[in-house]
């Protein structure tokens, strides 16, 4: 039998699993306090769903699962189709289908936070794993840009909270992306894979993206003119503006401006027409949160209102943001921070357990008690402890002694 986790999971110790409580309990309070609800659904959804969900590159990362008993027998004598589950790859894909069945029992429109696990076979590394956690909150049936807004407040409230430090939210809009790239030249038909190109403009810079463009078979006129526009740094929304049009624009610097009265100076905003997402779902606006003291992304969303159509028939629009929780958690992981959390003792017993219980229940009052049998070698145990994340003891009178 192995004893290490399965490639690209792993266990946590007792105090990095209080830590991802805290950060989890700090999100989900904040997004409650804020008006969201919290739901649950299944890891597993039907194969048909997942492949469908315009989730771009993720599409190739699914887990897929076998089909069971009789079913796989069948399909493997027809070479038919071995697999009619997968375990899902981001939090989106399981909202649209839960709000689709369940419309009826729900407000309109309706405002969701979800944290839990998803599964991607990513190759693993460090930062990427097989099996993480999101944190997510959606609106559901809102068109108006203020939805933007507030999802960006309440997540910036979220993270600043966790004490991340400083951070900036970007912000674009992939109607405003594609209509800019088609009065540049290329297929209206062909944007999709314009903007996975021009999705890699951080890595590999403008005349990596227009190399790219040019291996694709894009017109040389259109990629010219992309090199043009990226040639004039920075690229700022009035210059989209005089792109694609005042109106075009409007609503994306609605949503900046109000944003940027909310920061109120706390945290940057900023236009970025170089974000793309790589999620083929988004048909709007976009953003991401990156943290300025760690250079990372750690939030990340956007609007997605053709996804629950897929289920319904009918057009809803929907809107959502998710914190990057791993990240977050490797941030303050090594920064040793607690979130101002309770102190952790132990109190121990030595003759009468139930003396030695309602001690503790007075304690815990103040700290977080744990009661354990006194053991022989103390100066061990108490050296555990300490390194387990534990302030201090007591003995059954309840005088506390604190680690130095």
């Amino acid at each position: 039998m192995k004893i290490k986790s399965v490639k690209g999971t792993r266990d946590y110790l007792p105090n990095e699993a209080q830590l991802r409580d805290r950060i989890q309990r700090t999100i989900v309070n904040i997004y409650q306090n804020n008006g969201y609800m919290r739901i649950m659904t299944p890891a597993m959804e039907d194969i048909e769903n997942l492949n469908k969900s315009d989730g771009g590159d993720n599409l190739n990362l699914i887990f897929k699962i076998l089909k069971r008993g009789e079913k796989l027998d069948k399909a493997l004598e027809s070479n038919g189709e071995l697999c009619d589950m997968g375990l899902r790859y981001d939090l989106t894909l399981p909202l649209t289908r839960y709000f689709a069945a369940n419309r009826q029992s729900l407000p309109f429109p309706f405002k969701a936070i979800q944290t839990d696990k998803v599964y991607r076979a990513e190759n693993p590394q460090k930062g990427r794993l097989r099996e993480f956690m999101q944190c997510d909150i959606d609106v559901i049936g809102d068109p108006n840009p203020d939805c933007e807004t507030e999802l960006i407040a309440v997540t910036a409230k979220a993270l600043r909270a966790l004490e991340i430090g400083d951070f900036t939210v970007r912000i674009n809009d992939r109607a405003v992306l594609n209509a800019a790239l088609a009065g540049m030249g290329f297929p209206e038909t062909d944007l999709q894979t314009v903007c996975v190109s021009f999705d890699k403009l951080d890595k590999i810079g403008a005349e990596g993206v227009c190399a790219e463009l040019r291996e694709k078979g894009f017109a040389d006129s259109a990629v010219e003119k992309l090199a043009e526009t990226l040639g004039n740094l920075p690229i700022t929304l009035d210059k989209i503006g005089e792109l694609v049009g005042e109106e075009k624009i409007a609503s994306l610097r609605k949503i900046i401006s109000d944003s940027e009265k909310i920061a109120d100076g706390k945290y940057g905003i900023e236009f970025d027409i170089s974000l793309v997402r790589g999620q083929g779902y988004y048909t709007g606006t976009v953003f991401e949160v990156r943290s300025v003291n760690f250079g990372s992304s750690v939030a990340g969303g956007g609007r997605y209102d053709k996804m629950i159509g897929k289920f319904l028939g009918e057009d809803i629009p929907a809107c959502g943001f998710s914190i990057g929780f791993e990240r977050i958690f490797s941030i303050l992981s090594e920064n040793e921070r607690k979130l101002d959390e309770k102190q952790k003792i132990a109190i121990f017993c030595e003759d009468d357990f139930t003396e030695v219980y309602t001690k503790a229940e007075e304690l815990r009052a103040e700290y977080d008690v744990s009661i354990f049998h006194k053991p022989k070698k103390l100066g061990a145990f108490l050296n555990r402890l300490q390194a387990s994340g534990f302030s201090g003891f007591a003995h059954a009178d309840g005088n506390i002694k604190m680690f130095e």
